[in-house]
C-alpha cells in the first residue's frame, strides 16, 4: 500500500465539512478529506496536554532516532510523496525533489537538536548552585501555507518533536496532503507515539481559534504579511509567543560589473521559480543603468523560452499558480502596471491557471507589481546609476527578507549588503536559498527575525528556566 493511500488518509475521524483535494493543472479530484472544527481543535488539544508530558520525558535518544527515522522515510517514500506535491501544488518535478530533500535534512537538524545543550552553569552571590535550562514549551502551534507545503510545515513540526513537545498542524487545505497527512504518515511510520502530532486541515476560523487557545502557548505561523498581522495581534492579547515568517518582495541588485551570461539564469529562477509563488522570489530586478537594456532583453528572451504546463504530465519549467484567486490577483498587477506605463516585455498572458513568465520594464515606485509583493511569475526590472541610488531602492518598502547582489567584486557586494536591511543576504546568487541548517527568516514586514532552521529552533520552541539550589535554607531579615 502506498504511504498516502485516500481510504487512511485520516484515521482518527474529523467533525468538519468534507474537503476535495484539487489538481491545479487538470482540476481533477485526487481525493477527499475531513477539515477540522472547533470541537476537533479542542479534542486535540487535550490530546496533547496529556501525550506532551511523557513525551517530554522520554531519552533524548529515543526522541532523536524517530526523527532520524523520519528523514530515512522521506528518502525511501520519495517517489510516491513526489507525485502528491505535483499534483496537489503545481510543482515541477525537481521543486519537489528539492523539498523532499530538505524535509529529510530538517528531521536530521531536529534530531540532532535533542542532544545539545541545555543551559548554562552561572555563577551566584548567594552560596548556591545556579544554572538556566531548556524546558519545552509544551504544544506548539503551526500554521502553514500552500507553496512549499512539506517544508514549510516540517521545519516547526520536527524542532519542536525534537525538543520535547507536542504539535497542533493547520496545514492550508488547499495542500492539506503534502503539506499535513504526509507529515503525520511518515512520523507514525518513523514511530513518533500517538497524541503528540495532530493535523487540523482548516480556514482562518480554526487558525484564529488554534492562536486563542490557552493550551498553546507557541504559534509559528507563515504566511502572508496580511495574516501574519492578524495571528501577531491576537498572539499579544493572549500573551503567548509568535514566530512569524511573512511576504517579501526581495531585490536582486546586478552591479555594473556583472557577468550577464552568468545573472541571467539566477535571475530568471529568482523570480519564476515555482511560478513565482515564494515568500523569497525576485521581486525586483535593480540593474546598473549601463547593462539594463540589455538585461531586460535578455530575460524576457529566457522567460519567453520557458516551457508552462502541467508538471506531472509534461516536461515544463513552470507549472499552474495554485487557484483562480491567486492567478486573478497575479494577472490584475500586471494590467494595472501596464496600465501605469510599465513596458511587457515579456508574457502578460495565461492560459487558465497557467501563467506565462513576465518580465516588466521601465517600472518604477507608482507600478502596483513592483510595490507589492505578486507572488507569482513576475520580473519588474528598474535601472539604478550609482550605489546610493541602489542601496535606496532595494531599502524601499515595507519588506525585508532577502537580499541578492551580483558583482565581481564580492568584498563590495558584502558591503552592499550591509546597507541594505534584510533577514537574508545571498552575494552572486538570487534569492530563493534555503538550507535546514541555516536561521531563516526576515525583518520589518516580512517577520520577526531568523526564527526556523539551525540553533534558532531552541530559541522557538523551549523556554529557559532558571533554578538555584542550596544545601541549607537561607535565613533573612524577617
Amino acid at each position: 500500500m502506498p504511504l498516502l493511500d485516500p481510504k487512511s488518509w485520516q484515521p482518527n475521524p474529523l467533525s468538519g465539512a468534507e474537503h476535495t483535494v484539487v489538481e491545479p493543472a487538470t482540476g481533477e479530484e485526487l481525493g477527499r478529506l475531513t477539515l477540522a472544527a472547533a470541537e476537533d481543535l479542542d479534542a486535540a488539544a487535550g490530546a496533547a496536554e496529556t501525550a506532551r508530558r511523557a513525551w517530554a520525558a522520554t531519552p533524548y535518544p529515543d526522541r532523536a532516532a524517530v526523527l532520524r527515522r523520519a528523514g530515512d522515510l522521506f528518502t525511501e517514500h520519495a517517489e510516491d510523496l513526489r507525485d502528491w506535491i505535483v499534483r496537489e501544488t503545481g510543482s515541477i518535478p525537481g521543486k519537489a525533489a528539492f523539498e523532499l530533500h530538505v524535509a529529510a535534512q530538517e528531521c536530521y537538524e531536529a534530531a540532532a537538536l535533542a542532544s545539545r545543550p541545555l543551559g548554562q552553569v552561572l555563577p551566584s552571590e548567594a552560596p548556591r548552585l545556579s544554572y538556566t535550562r531548556r524546558v519545552p514549551v509544551g504544544t506548539v502551534g503551526v500554521i502553514a501555507p500552500f507553496n512549499v507545503p512539506l517544508i514549510l510545515a516540517l521545519r516547526s513540526v520536527a524542532p519542536a518533536l525534537a525538543l520535547g513537545n507536542a504539535v497542533l498542524l493547520k496545514p492550508d487545505p488547499r495542500t492539506a496532503v503534502s503539506g499535513g497527512l504526509a507529515l503525520a504518515a511518515v512520523l507514525a511510520e518513523a514511530g513518533l507515539p500517538e497524541g503528540l502530532l495532530h493535523v487540523l486541515p482548516g480556514g482562518a476560523p480554526l487558525g484564529q481559534a488554534l492562536v486563542a487557545d490557552p493550551r498553546v502557548p507557541v504559534i509559528s505561523f507563515t504566511g502572508s504579511t496580511r495574516a501574519g498581522r492578524a495571528v501577531g495581534e491576537a498572539a499579544g492579547r493572549h500573551l503567548k509567543r509568535a514566530h512569524l515568517e511573512l511576504g517579501g518582495n526581495s531585490a536582486l541588485v546586478v552591479l555594473e560589473d556583472a557577468d550577464l551570461d552568468a545573472v541571467i539564469s539566477a535571475a530568471a529562477w529568482g523570480s519564476f521559480f515555482h511560478q513565482g509563488q515564494v515568500c523569497m522570489t525576485t521581486g525586483r530586478h535593480l540593474v546598473h543603468a549601463s547593462l539594463y537594456e540589455e538585461y531586460v532583453e535578455r530575460l524576457a528572451a529566457r522567460a519567453d523560452s520557458l516551457a508552462v504546463g502541467d508538471p506531472y504530465r509534461e516536461q515544463v519549467h513552470l507549472g499552474p499558480v495554485i487557484d483562480q484567486g491567486q492567478l486573478s490577483r497575479i494577472h490584475q498587477l500586471v494590467e494595472a502596471s501596464t496600465a501605469r506605463g510599465a513596458r511587457l516585455a515579456a508574457g502578460g498572458t495565461h492560459e487558465g491557471l497557467f501563467h506565462r513568465p513576465t518580465v516588466l520594464a521601465d517600472v518604477d515606485e507608482d507600478t502596483p507589481a513592483y510595490t507589492e509583493e505578486v507572488f507569482g511569475p513576475v520580473a519588474p526590472v528598474r535601472p539604478f546609476t550609482d550605489l546610493d541610488e541602489a542601496a535606496r531602492l532595494a531599502s524601499a518598502g515595507p519588506y525585508g527578507l532577502v537580499l541578492g547582489v551580483v558583482t565581481r567584486d564580492t568584498a563590495r557586494g558584502l558591503a552592499f549588503a550591509e546597507r541594505v536591511p534584510t533577514g537574508i543576504a545571498h552575494i552572486n546568487d538570487q534569492t530563493v536559498n534555503d538550507e535546514a541548517v541555516a536561521p531563516f527568516g526576515g525583518v520589518a514586514a516580512s517577520g520577526t527575525g531568523a526564527r526556523f532552521g539551525g540553533e534558532a529552533n531552541l530559541d522557538a520552541f523551549t523556554d529557559l528556566r532558571w533554578t538555584t539550589v542550596r544545601e541549607d535554607v537561607a535565613g533573612y531579615p524577617f
